[in-house]
């Protein structure tokens, strides 16, 4: 009996493994790290490792004293943060410093940038200028808005009094003006790097597309609407969500300029937090305060991030 031939091809060989390209790839990896690591190393120390220790202290009665002993209490400071009616009226005083210095600066930072980019004489000492506030400590600039809001003889009040207005104001001392004076100094302090980041998304655009806008009759608002606000909006998103959480932590301006005052009308909730950490000296309920302040924050700048990016889609598929 003859057996039928197999015609099937042969399987091919494995191809060798590449020993040499492998070891390359490790010792990439093993350089990566390496390079890595300096810049990880102190994240890992001054950030990580804080926010883990607040997040287990958040669970104790820890406090601020020499020979610290606290025991687990579960979510009993979480119990006792929802009935403090001080913390959450910190949080809505919080808000509205938050909101309104980030949309003021993000206002008065596209002027500014729309005018050094728009070719004046003097730019380059314009723009230092406006590179002050950032470059100043904000526990001087503090005081130099404390010396600027003095009731007895400050510079605004007299300014007031020069043109008829009363100049007898306590700007700071007023329930009703020392929020807003305090937004006042947030949002000057903020304005340069805003500022400057706009300035490089504007240097960014095509002179063509507003050369072509012009040509089509379009003024300068239409220009600013259809052309620039287009190209900035990823810019703007990315800033006003930095702006937002620094802003949101603001701490030592606030400190410096009111402590919280006059009668918690300036009582942001960092500042609450740290008096409460700080003087009171209780640990483990600043560590909860804190925590709901994180998980707050996270939450209005997913729901900010989303809007912004569902706009962006929507616009796309125009």
């Amino acid at each position: 009996m003859t057996l039928a031939a197999d015609t099937r091809a042969p399987a091919p060989a494995p191809a060798p493994r590449k020993r040499g390209g492998g070891t390359m790839a490790r010792s990439r990896r093993r350089e990566a790290i390496a390079l890595v690591m300096p810049s990880l190393i102190p994240i890992l120390v001054l950030s990580v490792a804080p926010l883990v220790m607040g997040l287990a202290l958040a669970f104790t009665d820890a406090r601020l004293v020499r020979d610290p002993d606290y025991d687990f209490t579960g979510i009993d400071n979480f119990t006792k943060l929802a009935g403090n009616a001080f913390f959450w009226d910190s949080l809505r005083i919080g808000l509205i410093w938050t909101v309104g210095v980030t949309l003021l600066q993000l206002a008065a930072s596209m002027g500014l940038a729309l005018l050094l980019n728009s070719g004046l004489k003097l730019q380059g000492l314009t723009r230092v200028l406006a590179l002050i506030p950032w470059a100043m400590p904000p526990v001087v600039v503090a005081i130099m808005w404390q010396m600027i809001y003095s009731a007895n003889g400050g510079p605004l009040n007299a300014f007031l009094g020069s043109v008829g207005l009363p100049a007898d104001t306590n700007w700071l001392g007023d329930f009703s003006t020392a929020l807003p004076a305090v937004i006042v100094v947030g949002v000057w302090v903020g304005m340069p790097q805003t500022t400057v980041t706009l300035l490089a998304g504007l240097q960014q655009i095509p002179q063509d597309l507003h050369e072509a806008a012009a040509v089509d009759g379009a003024g300068a608002w239409r220009r600013f609407t259809a052309v620039t606000w287009p190209s900035l909006r990823p810019i703007v998103t990315s800033i006003t969500s930095l702006n937002f959480i620094w802003n949101f932590n603001s701490f030592s301006l606030v400190y410096v300029l009111t402590e919280g005052g006059p009668g918690g009308k300036t009582m942001v909730p960092v500042l609450f937090i740290y008096l409460e950490a700080f003087k009171n000296r209780n640990i483990g309920y600043a560590a909860a305060m804190g925590l709901v302040l994180v998980i707050i924050v996270v939450l209005l700048l997913a729901v900010y991030l989303r809007s912004q990016f569902r706009d962006d889609r929507a616009g796309q598929g125009r």
